[in-house]
């Protein structure tokens, strides 16, 4: 029998509410494929930020190394600026923890609605594969002439070789593994029967960032060469936005810098229905993983029992692939579908049902 050892961070507003209904099923699925599941909860948030001062010490990334995957709800707090706890906690994590892929898959399920026109399920399927340690979110930069009119500031977009192959490498290999569950998603019939099984598109700006997406783009293009069977694709970050509304379709897994991620994945998330069911994964391929539901905290709906769980069900379903439980994630994402195919909306206090009803639906489901 499989024993994984799952870190637990609620966090704040209604974080612990969706994670119940996550763990709920968890719970279930685990006892029905027969693998152990060992649970550890971690209080670090806004509440224990103003209690204590503290936000994540390094005693405890130390400590999360042991774990087998950390499983976290939301973060964000009315009382606290800005800023710290996500700086503090999610960044933290990541970098040090080394979680260089931040994997988000934007599927548009059945009964969901998408803003936009004459799109259906088959047409909003695809990746988006993030580098998430490196960029502008690395805080190098520097003022000068602070407070004065001659003030400059300067923030950097920082990319080793390293960080770019690996994270294009990953991409290139999900593709691969991927293919059989969804196949030849974004090429065109001449493409396929030109022996693609896949598409990867670099998300960049070669046109005006011309020494970092030139990086990426060069080493896009001599990874590929050990990929012939990967169809690859350019496209600039604005045209991206563009075509994401246009014609989704065209996507199969999309790679990008840390930026243009963070940006291009929530548009993303409104194209298959919202925040509430958009699931992520912060990946460390040879270590441990951080996954969390993208919404926020929504401190105003606390306790209230009336937001949306689908997506940090999703992003159990996703935790479960990746530990290798594929079989569980798969019947995790069958029940979930025929949940919301029950459901009035995806919006909060609109779904027809409460919180904790939906977690007990999927369960069900199972």
């Amino acid at each position: 029998m499989n024993n994984y050892k799952i870190a637990i961070i609620p966090g704040d507003g209604i974080g612990p509410e969706v994670v119940r209904e996550g763990l709920k099923v968890l719970d279930a699925v685990s006892q029905k494929y027969q693998f152990k599941v060992e649970t550890t909860t971690f209080d670090f948030g806004g509440a224990h930020y103003l209690k204590t001062g503290e936000v994540l010490p390094d005693s405890a990334v130390e400590n999360f190394k042991k774990f087998d995957a950390i499983y976290l709800g939301a973060v964000g707090h009315p009382d606290v600026k800005p800023g710290i706890l996500e700086k503090g906690i999610l960044l933290k994590l990541r970098f040090d923890l080394e979680q260089y892929i931040n994997l988000r898959p934007v599927k548009l399920y059945e009964n969901i609605a998408t803003p936009i026109k004459n799109k259906k399920p088959e047409d909003i399927n695809y990746v988006v594969v993030r580098e998430n340690t490196g960029g502008l979110y690395t805080g190098e930069g520097s003022f000068e002439h602070k407070g004065t009119l001659d003030e400059v500031a300067v923030q950097k977009m920082i990319y080793s070789r390293k960080q770019v192959e690996r994270c294009i490498r990953f991409a290139f290999q999900a593709i691969t593994t991927a293919h059989q569950d969804n196949p030849w998603s974004g090429l065109t019939r001449e493409e396929i029967d030109q022996g693609f099984i896949g598409k990867l598109t670099l998300c960049g700006k070669t046109n005006v960032l011309t020494y970092v997406y030139d990086l990426w783009e060069r080493t896009l293009n001599e990874v590929a060469k050990e990929y012939s069977n990967i169809k690859t694709d350019y496209v600039h970050v604005d045209a991206m936005c563009i075509y994401m509304i246009e014609s989704p379709e065209r996507f199969n897994y999309i790679v990008t810098g840390n930026m243009f991620g963070d940006i291009i994945t929530d548009l993303a998330a409104v194209t298959q229905g919202g925040m509430g069911v958009a699931p992520s994964g912060n990946i460390n391929p040879e270590g441990v993983s951080m996954f969390e539901p993208v919404h926020g905290s929504a401190p105003q709906f606390t306790g209230k029992n009336v937001i949306n769980p689908i997506a940090a069900i999703a992003t159990v379903h996703m935790m479960l692939a990746r530990l290798g439980e594929v079989k569980a994630a798969e019947n995790v994402e069958a029940a979930m579908r025929e949940t919301i195919k029950k459901m009035k909306s995806m919006l909060v206090e609109q779904m027809g049902y409460s919180t904790s009803e939906i977690g007990d639906m999927v369960v069900a489901g199972l």
